[in-house]
């Protein structure tokens, strides 16, 4: 599965940081969230569905490989 942020829809809520820090990252001076690795290991894949699903602005994106 591959994991995509839009960054200019993030508006640095962090959630997706909190739920799946494995996979995010969030820029300590703007506040907006990347994705570590856009390849996300199968294990994480529930963390990454979980933390598009908490994003308040729909910035995620998920798609299968």
């Amino acid at each position: 599965m591959r994991v995509t942020v839009d960054s200019g829809a993030c508006v640095g809520a962090g959630l997706c940081v909190l739920t799946a820090p494995e996979v995010f990252d969030q820029d300590p001076e703007d506040g907006i969230a990347t994705a570590i690795d856009e390849d996300v290991p199968p294990e994480l894949v529930p963390l990454a569905r979980e933390a598009r699903a908490v994003c308040p602005v729909e910035a995620i994106g998920l798609t299968d490989d």
